[in-house]
């Protein structure tokens, strides 16, 4: 399978392709061996990983993910194709315990960065990804502010799903869509919010850092029969009517499809989010992604402060 993936990535144009970075620590559980490098340095590190580096990496949470993504390339050949590329601070020598483990699990990534300490955004650029999913919160942050989908993957509870659709959710406001509305919410209130949307229901709400991803989602969904598809999707907001309509308004004047969309009115997203079965979620509120990693993996898409925006 590896081979395969290997030898359609290279006859891949880049725009047919969804690129996912990810980062070794939110691929693999690489919790003792980080808890070693921030209390002893990176030479400790790295003669740790040097010497275990025959055994293997237990899954990290977007491991179950990265699995399914990768099972997308079993599609007929001219559907899209989707790359996982790993972004790691270790050195090459270090991370050799990194593809071993990779190579054991049957995964097929076949590029990588190692870095030795530097931050990896410069390639999450370079290899032109759709979506970065890193525990490093600061690493994400940075993605974000370059105009990168990105998420910090938070230690969730993420049983593995017996099905082998990929089920992706999303929160609304300031993921998928801008956040001019919830900031209205915030300093206005419940009422302002309302009438906000209310006034403006047939004016698209503007995109969010999630957009792109969506519609790179949405092209790969597009190559299959709705009946079959390997991916779904769902939309869950703490929004409730009427607040509802601009946003199917927003997703119909994109052109992109969302299979399921949930208006809570502010009820924890997390029974619902495992309900749908989602393999992970994104949203940026911390009290929602409290609730979401009890029950899903989850990535935190953490909002710039009012004050620095232009």
């Amino acid at each position: 399978m590896a081979e395969t993936e290997r030898t359609r990535a290279d006859k891949k144009r880049d725009g047919d392709t969804l690129v996912v970075a990810i980062s070794s620590r939110a691929l693999f559980d690489l919790g003792d061996s980080h808890e070693l490098f921030e209390r002893e340095g990176v030479e400790a590190f790295a003669q740790h990983q040097i010497q275990n580096e025959n055994e293997l990496l237990a899954p990290g949470i977007a491991f179950p993910l990265v699995q399914k993504l990768l099972r997308l390339n079993r599609a007929p050949p001219e559907a899209p194709h989707v790359e996982v590329i790993l972004l790691s601070r270790n050195s090459a020598d270090t991370g050799l315990r990194i593809f071993n483990s990779i190579e054991h699990y049957g995964l097929g990534i076949v590029r990588a960065a190692f870095t030795r300490g530097e931050p990896t955004l410069p390639y999450v650029r370079a290899f032109g990804a759709d979506l970065f999913l890193s525990a490093n919160a600061d690493s994400v942050a940075n993605a974000l502010a370059g105009g990168i989908a990105a998420a910090t993957i938070l230690p969730s509870k993420a049983p593995q799903r017996s099905s082998e659709q990929l089920r992706i959710a999303f929160d609304g406001d300031a993921v998928l869509f801008g956040d001019e509305s919830e900031r209205i919410s915030e300093e206005g209130g419940i009422d302002a919010f309302h009438r906000h949307e209310a006034e403006r229901e047939r004016e698209p709400l503007s995109g969010g850092p999630f957009r792109s991803f969506l519609d790179a989602l949405h092209r790969l969904q597009a190559a299959f029969p709705s009946e079959a598809s390997p991916i779904r999707t769902a939309l869950v907001t703490a929004r409730s009517a009427p607040a509802h309509k601009r946003v199917i308004l927003t997703l119909r004047h994109w052109g992109v499809r969302i299979d399921e969309a949930l208006f809570l009115g502010g009820r924890p997203k997390g029974p619902f989010l495992e309900a749908f079965g989602a393999d992970i979620f994104f949203d940026d509120s911390t009290v929602n992604v409290e609730s979401a990693r009890q029950h899903v993996a989850t990535g935190h898409v953490p909002r710039r402060p009012a004050s620095s925006d232009a």
